[in-house]
């Protein structure tokens, strides 16, 4: 099976195809060239028509060989066996046929198991070695015992390698893709668990916090409602703002995770420049708009989000600008603040309390085959920049 599924992938491979043809051309070459051979050398004879015959039926079986494919099933193996005793007869009748097993060693390596295949070698060998010495007319030459054996020898050995370097090749190939996609089902993974980790801090620092607030005023409305009833409503009045400012945030959760501004169809710019309004940012597009694909599109909106959360949240910035530049091979998203700024070291901008939003930005990035940077130092704002390559325009010819 294992010899089988290497030969149907031989038989695909472009390589092979181009070496089955030059086989089968030569073949014929030497067929007819055989055929032209005895008849000059021979006139008509009463073994001429036995050869003639012959011949053309085993050019019409060699026609076959390529309908029944490469594999060594039943038809394949008869038809190569009607081939070799075809060819062995015309051997007999006329040894110049005998050049004619060079193409017959590749069909038959092609074929068959090893084994099988080193026999039939070996028994075609001993063909082409008695019809030389028939030709010699009994006298003695070393060369026609020694060079076909030798020739056949260096014909097996060069398949043989051949096979086994395309095998090696094979599985190196293999093995890259599977890695390829392991890697990237790595990525994948640590993308999403990245941005369930970012999730899960924005809820717990504002959602989770803001309801443990709501249910503390409560209770402390709850006990003070009959002694103090201005205390408790003071409580509850608290209480309602908190859950204001928590519902704002749940909102803005379900906008991140859902880009609607893109989903309008106004494309990024215009989501972007409606973020920009909704934070008080200002808005610049620079260089010539390309399309982009929605994947891009999705994560430079989302970057420019987390920029602009962590702006509003940690930066303490006066103002902030959002820049999308179109260059020739990547398309560039910046977002600047003037802000207290931070160690990017330390990748957090909070001082170092939370730091889950460039991380996320960053993966977003890498799953894109872009990359992110941040540039900021203490009390002198920051920089950060989303570079996302642009595929390449497909040239006149290619």
């Amino acid at each position: 099976m294992a010899r089988g599924r290497t030969m149907e992938q031989g038989r695909q491979d472009p390589d092979a195809r181009w070496l089955a043809r030059v086989m089968h051309v030569a073949f014929f070459l030497l067929l007819g060239a055989s055929l032209a051979r005895f008849l000059l050398r021979h006139p008509w004879e009463d073994r001429s028509p036995w050869i003639v015959a012959l011949s053309g039926a085993l050019a019409s079986l060699y026609l076959l060989g390529p309908v029944l494919g490469t594999r060594a099933t039943p038809r394949r193996i008869a038809w190569l066996s009607t081939v070799v005793a075809v060819w062995m007869v015309l051997v007999v009748l006329a040894p110049s046929f005998a050049w004619c097993a060079v193409p017959l060693f590749y069909t038959g390596l092609r074929t068959l198991p090893p084994r099988a295949a080193l026999g039939l070698v070996g028994l075609l060998t001993v063909f082409v070695v008695a019809a030389q010495v028939k030709l010699s007319h009994g006298g003695w030459d070393p060369n026609l015992v020694i060079a076909p054996p030798a020739v056949a020898a260096i014909a097996t050995a060069v398949f043989v390698h051949a096979e086994r370097q395309a095998d090696r090749q094979r599985a190196l190939i293999d093995d890259l893709i599977r890695t390829r996609r392991e890697l990237a089902a790595t990525e994948r993974r640590e993308g999403t668990l990245a941005e369930r980790q970012r999730l899960s801090m924005e809820i717990h620092d504002t959602l989770a916090q803001g309801l443990s607030s709501q249910q503390m005023l409560l209770q402390a409305a709850d006990r003070t409602w009959d002694g103090d009833p201005s205390t408790a409503r003071r409580h509850v009045r608290t209480a309602e703002s908190i859950a204001e400012r928590n519902l704002a945030e749940a909102r803005r959760f379900v906008h991140d995770l859902a880009p609607a501004d893109l989903a309008e169809g106004g494309g990024l710019e215009e989501a972007l420049r409606g973020l920009a309004t909704r934070e008080s940012a200002a808005f610049r597009v620079d260089g010539t708009a390309v399309a982009l694909p929605d994947r891009v599109q999705s994560a430079l909106l989302r970057i420019a989000q987390g920029a602009l959360a962590n702006i509003r949240e940690h930066a303490g910035a006066t103002s902030a600008a959002i820049t999308l530049t179109y260059l020739d091979d990547q398309v560039v998203l910046d977002v600047a603040d003037d802000g207290r700024g931070f160690e990017p070291a330390s990748g957090r901008p909070d001082g170092g309390v939370r730091g889950h939003g460039l991380p996320a930005m960053r993966v977003r990035a890498q799953q894109l085959g872009g990359t992110l940077t941040v540039e900021s130092a203490p009390g002198e704002g920051t920089v950060l920049s989303a570079a996302i390559p642009l595929p390449r325009p497909l040239e006149a010819g290619e």
